[in-house]
């Protein structure tokens, strides 16, 4: 049977990843390719864009010979990327984001928080473009990140023709369109879809870069997820091992695509979708829901009309780090071990020892407050910092690993919290659909449920992110007339786990605590300044 395989590709912070899906959705291949990044300063990040598609080729053309098939049989394909943003020049060639100056970086990363301070002044402008971030504009969006290129770097500013997201720039590389994704400009560039003049110019001149849509290319209108834009080139057919039959869809934004493949399959019922969110939880975590009217909630991202379904309002809430937060436990701890893979088991494994003999009371004078990287929700705080409470000198294995548990205990919380902002403002959340690495991991998986008192659905899909993106590949190719019907064609049952009660009372008492926290750390931060 010919062309009946689709593409998927996932850039995330670290690697790019590719996959072959067949017509129900079954993943033929998976494959991976590393990704640089480069951090000149604390708070900066960067890629090198070029790298990333360098990296994305090899993982095409390795899951198509993975995959046993061949080139001519793969009718469209569709991409996923973190938040960052892509400077490219009058004759498409990469301008420097970076103080050093080099063109190779090209790309500030989603996690780079070097524009604090614009990004407070965005927030104090009070527009209404403010209410659809929650009330806080966060460093992690675009308008803050391209106010310091224009302030620090004026002459990137200058050379720019281009402003992309990342996911943008590989569907323009792909297929030459200069199309923005509507997820992309909803969720980061302060775009308002719904609304028939959905830039907001003088927001943009209050923070003085009115002439970013200019600069940039911006186009007045967005592309609906999963629309077509058209073949690959000949030039990205060649770099991608594929044909130049293969259709290109617009993409979205790496959790959207979690979040799609996780909800899509509700889509023609409102009720479902007003109890399940998705947890696409990785280096950071996003909670993410879907609904048939606009819910606007303070501290929560959005509502964001079509960022993964067309007549959809998505809202999202989140952790700036979380995996991340877990690494650096180890990382930072006595022990000196490495946060890899192997130390993660290690540990998760120890840590079930554990609870069998000590229960729920392992390591219970410990108490954290996990936003060493900001707040994202529902405060809303890019300044929060993390708070540690219950620490000693001990830096054997077990200290580790009660402080691993005990942060693990603090992440699922922070998600508890979101989800409670969330059911105070109208929706009725009692299922978390939890894709990404976090699955891999039994301790955060346990967390989920109990902490949270929340169902949770381990997806089967092999990666949901993939599973996500490669429906958005099936909608481009035509196999079938809206993005919704591909979501339900394609959608994997998952496996459920319920809360545990017998955990219930010690949660419900670290929650109270992890609030107090909060309220003692504001009113530290009120009698510092």
């Amino acid at each position: 049977m010919k062309r009946a395989f689709v593409a998927a590709v996932d850039v995330g912070t670290g690697s790019a990843r590719a996959g072959i899906f067949d017509a129900q959705g079954d993943i033929l291949a998976r494959t991976e390719h590393p990704i640089v990044m480069h951090r000149p300063l604390p708070g900066h990040a960067e890629h090198d864009s070029e790298d990333i598609w360098n990296a994305v080729c090899r993982a095409v053309r390795d899951a198509v010979t993975e995959a046993g098939i061949a080139a001519e049989d793969v009718a469209g394909i569709g991409f996923d990327a973190t938040c960052s943003i892509v400077l490219r020049g009058r004759n498409g060639e990469p301008v420097t984001v970076s103080t050093t100056g080099d063109a190779r970086w090209d790309t500030i990363a989603w996690l780079d928080h070097r524009a604090i301070a614009e990004a407070d002044e965005a927030t104090a402008t009070g527009h209404r473009v403010v209410d659809y971030a929650g009330g806080t504009i966060s460093p992690e969006m675009a308008t803050p990140k391209l106010a310091w290129i224009k302030r620090n770097l004026p002459g990137s500013w200058r050379a720019s023709a281009l402003f992309l997201d990342l996911v943008d720039f590989l569907t323009w590389k792909a297929s030459g369109s200069t199309a923005r994704s509507q997820c992309t400009l909803t969720c980061k560039w302060t775009f308002l879809a719904h609304d028939p003049s959905p830039w907001a110019h003088d927001y943009l001149a209050a923070i003085g870069i009115e002439d970013m849509t200019t600069r940039g290319g911006l186009p007045a209108r967005a592309a609906p997820v999963g629309a077509n834009l058209g073949p690959l080139t000949a030039e990205a057919a060649q770099d991608l091992g594929l044909t130049v039959d293969c259709q290109v869809g617009v993409g979205l934004i790496d959790a959207h695509a979690g979040a799609l493949s996780a909800l899509g399959g509700y889509s023609g019922d409102a009720s479902e979708m007003t109890r399940r969110v998705a947890l696409i939880a990785g280096t950071s975590s996003c909670v993410t829901a879907l609904t048939q009217s606009p819910r606007p909630i303070h501290g929560i991202w959005g509502p964001y009309l079509g960022a993964a379904l067309p007549d959809f309002w998505l809202s999202e809430g989140g952790q700036s780090v979380s995996g991340g937060l877990l690494d650096h436990i180890i990382e930072t701890h006595g022990s000196g071990l490495k946060p890899d893979k192997a130390a993660h088991q290690r540990i998760c494994a120890r840590i079930a020892e554990l609870l069998v003999t000590e229960g729920s009371d392992l390591g219970g004078r410990i108490h954290l407050l996990p936003d060493f990287h900001g707040n994202r929700s529902p405060l809303g705080d890019p300044h929060a910092l993390g708070v540690v409470s219950g620490l000693s000198i001990d830096t054997s294995f077990d200290s580790l690993c009660r402080l691993y548990w005990r942060t693990a205990v603090s992440i699922a919380l922070g998600i508890r919290q979101i989800v409670e902002a969330m059911n105070e403002n109208g929706l009725s959340i009692d299922t978390l659909h939890v894709v990404g690495g976090h699955t891999r991991n039994p301790v955060l998986m346990a967390l989920y449920a109990d902490a949270t008192g929340c169902n949770t659905v381990t997806p089967a899909a092999e990666d949901a992110m993939l599973l996500g993106t490669a429906m958005t590949a099936a909608s481009a190719a035509g196999w079938h007339d809206t993005l919704a019907a591909c979501c339900s064609a394609m959608v994997k049952p998952g496996t459920v786990r319920h809360p545990d009660p017998a955990m219930t009372s010690r949660f419900d008492r670290d929650y109270a605590i992890f609030k107090l926290m909060q309220a003692q750390r504001a009113e530290i931060e009120r009698l510092s300044t």
